[in-house]
């Protein structure tokens, strides 16, 4: 079948015609001449552009201005050739013609009858053809025109003037003559050397255009090209490079400005998810290492071990495992999303709610001084509020102080408890996750450190703040969130 087609018809697809396939292949070809033909760089681009435009557009003004040239020299060669031919025919007598060498104005003179017969000339027409053919209207006794005749290379600029019936009656008895004064087209018009330097001056010109743009937009771009540069030098191995800024104000230097805070933030980023990669991994070892060490035992001495102990303790370990893997999943949820569906709360009836879930262990002392309305989660901020009032009691000696304050439009909540509290240096790592300190491990051996991160993460997802503040004794952390109104007590 193949051969008596002339050719194999799977090479086609389904469906397709072979013109539909030629046509294809026309257009696409079509395509990726006319993408290769336009240049790839910006300043190739900017500099063939501006190089067209100007030889566009000063080809029509230099059309205009070679037009307006050639009419101002004809004028005034028409000019002198009208001159000659008034003088002449002035000078013309009844059976008196003086020779038309006495003018002297123009190269060409002659006086032509109605027959086209030559019947004076000046020597530079002697024994030649009339200058034209050519009769002016009936309306008019004079017209200009160009001619080109066989014996000259350069057009003729001629005037021809048709006597008055009353010289021709006094004169010729009354038989039409006409006076030819002609003048050779200067060699700036004759050989065009007008048009080749107009065209020299608009080529010149365009060209000084296209190259004047190629320097300027390459100055222009050298700094775009060095953030190229160094933005291709930056992996995932080294984010520390930054972009080079140019000095000003520029659209390039704010380009270079956000390329070195976009470079920053995306160095944080990676630089906080390694290190929670890293503190995950070191969180899970532990319970997998215990986990792993009971079950080995249990195979190892199955005589020795309990094997309901070794479920039971299998199981806490398991437990420990869902709590961790719990609380990492709450933290990278809250971390990569944004608050949801929020609602008005009010954060004085919110904040009494968990202090009365927790009305067993310390006690927990409020203070408050307006009741403000904040917008946002009721299930994530209890969350922080709750976190933040178990800690205090975890490590309060004997009581628990919050306060509820508005300041510039914003709710501050302050709970301070008077424990052992946290040193300076410690204030900012106990908020990343996994971080724990020995305080902390030895009142709460179970937990996992992601907590007070978990709660950050939160209050900053409610477009709000949460730090530790200096105290006199134990430790001081302050919320602060917007808030809606600022409705104080009354007193």
């Amino acid at each position: 079948m193949d051969n008596l087609l002339g050719g194999s018809l799977r090479a086609k697809p389904m469906g397709v015609l072979p013109w539909q396939v030629r046509l294809f292949d026309w257009r696409g070809a079509a395509i990726r001449q006319r993408r290769s033909l336009f240049p790839r760089s910006i300043r190739a681009r900017y500099a063939l552009t501006v190089g067209l435009l100007f030889l566009i557009v000063l080809t029509v003004v230099g059309a205009f201005v070679d037009g307006w040239i050639r009419s101002k020299i004809e004028a005034d060669v028409f000019r002198d050739t009208r001159r000659a031919t008034f003088e002449w025919a002035d000078a013309m007598q009844p059976g008196y013609v003086p020779p038309p060498e006495s003018t002297g104005h123009v190269d060409y003179l002659q006086l032509v009858d109605d027959q086209e017969r030559v019947t004076a000339a000046n020597a530079a027409t002697a024994g030649k053809p009339p200058l034209t053919t050519v009769r002016p209207p009936a309306d008019d006794r004079i017209l200009n025109l160009i001619e080109y005749p066989s014996w000259d290379d350069r057009g003729i600029l001629v005037t021809i003037l048709r006597l008055s019936p009353q010289a021709a009656h006094l004169v010729w008895n009354g038989r039409p003559h006409y006076v030819y004064a002609g003048d050779e087209q200067p060699p700036g018009l004759a050989n065009h050397y007008l048009e080749i330097g107009i065209g020299i001056a608009v080529l010149f010109a365009s060209a000084a255009a296209a190259w004047a743009t190629w320097v300027v937009v390459g100055r222009t771009l050298r700094p775009v090209k060095a953030i190229s540069e160094r933005m291709r030098e930056a992996t995932a191995s080294d984010l520390s490079l930054r972009v080079p800024a140019p000095p000003g104000d520029d659209e390039i230097a704010q380009l270079a400005h956000n390329s070195n805070t976009y470079l920053e933030r995306l160095e944080k980023a990676v630089t906080s998810q390694r290190r929670f990669a890293s503190m995950a991994s070191h969180e899970l070892r532990s319970p997998v290492t215990a986990l792993h060490v009971q079950l080995d035992e249990a195979l190892t001495y199955p005589q020795q071990v309990d094997p309901h102990e070794t479920i039971q303790t299998a199981l806490h370990t398991t437990e420990r495992f869902q709590a961790i893997i719990d609380e990492l999943l709450a933290y990278t949820r809250v971390k990569e999303t944004r608050t949801s569906a929020p609602e008005p709360l009010d954060l004085s009836a919110l904040l009494q709610e968990e202090m009365a879930a927790l009305s067993f262990g310390t006690p927990i002392w409020l203070k408050a001084t307006c009741h403000p309305t904040v917008l946002g989660s009721r299930v994530q901020l209890g969350g922080v509020l709750c976190n933040l009032l178990a800690n205090a009691q975890r490590h309060a000696h004997s009581r628990v102080d919050v306060t509820l304050e508005c300041a510039g439009g914003q709710a501050v909540v302050t709970v301070q408890d008077d424990g052992e509290g946290i040193s300076p240096e410690d204030r900012e790592r106990v908020f990343e996750p996994f971080v724990r300190l020995a305080e902390g491990q030895r009142l709460d051996p179970g937990g996992c450190g992601l907590g007070l991160a978990l709660s950050r993460e939160m209050v900053n997802a409610h477009r709000g703040s949460l730090a530790i503040e200096d105290s006199l004794k134990g430790a001081r952390f302050v919320l602060r969130l917007p808030a809606m109104n600022e409705d104080r007590e009354s007193a």
